[in-house]
C-alpha cells in the first residue's frame, strides 16, 4: 500500500506541469519584480534588488510550507472536491486581474471557490465542455475545504513571518504637507504546492488517464495544487521588519482561530460557511486594521535634525558590505558631523580609500564601521536617504 501511495505521489506531482496556475504565478512574480525595479529607478535612479529577486522569493519557502501543509491534510484524510480546485484557480486569476496581489490570499481565492462551489452545487450550473461537472456532488457542505482554507492561511502567515522581511522596498511619497518621506513596501507573491486528495471518480471521468487508487473500497487521486499567496503592506510608522513580523503573527492567529472552528463543521456542516466568511472577513479586518494604524503613525523614514536616515540598502555596494542597516541613523562620516545631503557627500570626498561612519543603530546605540574603499565600488557607498526637496527623483546616495 505504501508503495502504492509513492506512486500516486510522484504522478500527482508530474501533473502540477500541466497546471496552467502554475506558469501564471510565475509570470505574476516576474511582472512584480519589473514593476519595483521601475518604481525604485523611477525615485533614486538606481534598483536595490534586481528584478529576478520576487521569482527568487515565489517557490523555495513556500515549498516547504507546502508540504508541511500536505501531510497536515493527509493525515486528517481531508479529501477536496476536483471541482473546487478548478474554481480555486479561476478565483485566482480573477484576482490577478484586479491587479491587487494582496487580494490573491488564499482567504479570498479559496474563500470566493467555497461560496462558487456550494452555489454551482445548488443552482446545477452547466460548464461549457463540462457540462455534467456539479450534477454528480450531493448538495451537502464541505467541511474538509474550511479546514484547508484554515491551513492555507497560517502558511500564509508563516511566510509573511519568515519570507516577507526580506527585500522590503524603499519608496519615496508626499506627506499630507507636502514633504518628501519614505516608506517601505512589501508586494510579495508565493506559491504553497500542496498535495490534496480528492475523489477518483472526479477526474478520470474527465481523463480516462489519470491515476487512482483505492482505500476502502472508494477511488482516490493525487494532485498537486499551486495555491496563490499574494501579500501587499505600505509602511510608514516603524521598521519595516518589525511591521512585517507583527502581520505574519496576527494572519497566524486567523489560522488557528479559523481551524478551531473548522474541525466542528464535521459535525454541524453549516458551520463550515461561518469558518469560511470568518476567514475572508477576518483577513479583510487584518488589512484594514494595519493601513489604518499605519495612516496614523508618524512616519519613521522622515528628514532628523541630527544625522541622516538610511532608507534603504543598494545589494553588494560598500554600505551592504558594511553591515548598514535600514533605520539606522549616521551621524558623522570621517570624524565629520553630517545633518544633510551636502554635508555628507562632502565628508565621503575627504577619503577616497578609506570611509568610517558613526551610527545610531535602530535601538539607539552608537556603532563605528569602516571599510576601505576600492575602484569599482558604488561611489556613493549604495545608501539611500529620504531626498531633499529640491532632488525629489534625482539620484539617492
Amino acid at each position: 500500500m505504501a508503495q502504492a501511495w509513492l506512486i500516486e505521489l510522484l504522478k500527482g506531482t508530474g501533473k502540477l506541469l500541466l497546471n496552467p496556475v502554475f506558469y501564471y504565478l510565475f509570470l505574476l512574480a516576474a511582472i512584480l519584480g519589473v514593476s519595483r525595479v521601475k518604481r525604485e529607478r523611477k525615485n533614486f535612479h538606481v534598483r536595490v534588488e534586481n528584478a529576478y529577486f520576487e521569482l527568487r522569493q515565489l517557490l523555495p519557502t513556500g515549498a516547504v510550507i507546502g508540504i508541511a501543509i500536505s501531510i497536515i491534510s493527509l493525515a486528517a484524510g481531508l479529501v477536496i472536491p476536483f471541482e473546487a480546485v478548478l474554481l480555486t484557480a479561476c478565483a485566482t486569476i480573477l484576482a490577478s486581474i484586479t491587479t491587487k496581489v494582496r487580494l490573491l490570499s488564499p482567504a479570498y481565492t479559496v474563500g470566493a471557490a467555497f461560496f462558487a462551489f456550494i452555489l454551482a452545487v445548488n443552482q446545477n450550473w452547466s460548464i461549457p465542455y463540462f457540462p455534467d461537472l456539479f450534477a454528480s456532488l450531493g448538495n451537502g457542505i464541505y467541511p474538509a475545504i474550511a479546514v484547508l482554507i484554515s491551513l492555507l492561511i497560517i502558511g500564509e502567515g508563516v511566510l509573511i513571518l519568515k519570507n516577507g522581511q526580506k527585500g522590503t522596498s524603499p519608496k519615496l511619497i508626499k506627506s499630507k504637507r507636502g514633504q518628501s518621506v519614505g516608506v517601505h513596501e512589501v508586494k510579495r507573491l508565493w506559491m504553497l504546492p500542496v498535495f490534496l486528495v480528492i475523489p477518483g471518480d472526479a477526474i478520470s471521468a474527465l481523463f480516462e488517464w489519470w491515476p487512482i487508487f483505492t482505500v476502502g473500497g472508494k477511488e482516490f487521486s493525487f494532485i498537486l495544487v499551486p495555491f496563490a499567496v499574494g501579500f501587499y503592506q505600505q509602511i510608514q510608522g516603524m521598521l519595516p521588519k518589525e511591521a512585517v513580523k507583527l502581520v505574519g503573527k496576527r494572519v497566524i492567529v486567523l489560522g488557528v482561530i479559523t481551524l478551531i472552528f473548522a474541525g466542528a463543521g464535521y459535525w454541524w456542516p453549516i458551520i463550515s460557511i461561518a469558518v469560511v466568511a470568518l476567514a475572508v472577513l477576518g483577513r479583510e479586518v487584518l488589512t484594514l486594521r494595519d493601513r489604518l494604524s499605519e495612516e496614523n503613525k508618524p512616519f519613521y523614514f522622515s528628514k532628523r535634525n541630527k544625522g541622516l536616515m538610511i532608507l534603504g540598502i543598494i545589494l553588494d555596494s560598500p554600505a551592504h558590505k558594511m553591515a548598514l542597516q535600514v533605520g539606522e541613523l549616521i551621524t558623522k562620516v570621517n570624524g565629520i558631523q553630517v545633518n544633510d545631503e551636502k554635508a555628507f557627500y562632502e565628508a565621503v570626498q575627504r577619503n577616497r580609500a578609506h570611509c568610517k561612519l558613526e551610527i545610531l543603530d535602530v535601538n539607539g546605540e552608537i556603532r563605528f564601521v569602516q571599510r576601505a574603499l576600492y575602484e569599482g565600488d558604488h561611489h556613493e557607498l549604495g545608501i539611500l536617504f529620504v531626498q531633499e526637496e529640491k532632488k525629489w527623483g534625482t539620484e539617492a546616495v
